[in-house]
């Protein structure tokens, strides 16, 4: 299956897996499964990281050669993806989200998720409660 990480859940993936949910772990773990993160997520982390807020000190490249090194797919961002986010209903405002919503959608690739808000879209998702 492939799989699409939310960047909540890249975050946890690759600094502290302890919070993932096990079924997502699980799905992360399985060898059959092909991960993708998108460069939308590397965007969000990289703003978060320049508001220099104590609780939130994670490098963005760092954070890329490490989900590089582990196997990730980047799934690059393309036209139709930015088009697409003005299609998704507007159940949600964050264009970071909105992006993954679309990529999902227009690529086929299941989100995995542990964000309520975004489990409301009509793409393939996977919603994993924390």
């Amino acid at each position: 299956m492939k799989l699409l990480l939310d960047t909540q859940m890249l975050l946890w993936a690759m600094f502290w897996p302890e919070l993932l949910p096990d079924k997502a772990r699980q799905l992360i773990e399985n060898m059959d499964n092909i991960l993708y993160f998108s460069p939308a997520s590397l965007w969000e982390v990289s703003i978060k990281n320049a508001q220099n807020k104590p609780a939130f000190q994670v490098n963005a490249r760092v954070m890329r050669s490490r989900l590089l090194d582990c196997g990730y797919q980047e799934l690059v961002i393309n036209g139709l993806h930015a088009v697409a986010t003005g299609d998704l209903p507007s159940l949600h405002k964050d264009p970071f989200d909105r992006l993954l919503l679309a990529q999902s959608q227009v690529d086929g690739i299941h989100l995995l998720t542990c964000d309520a808000q975004l489990a409301q879209y009509p793409v393939p998702m996977l919603f994993m409660p924390r």
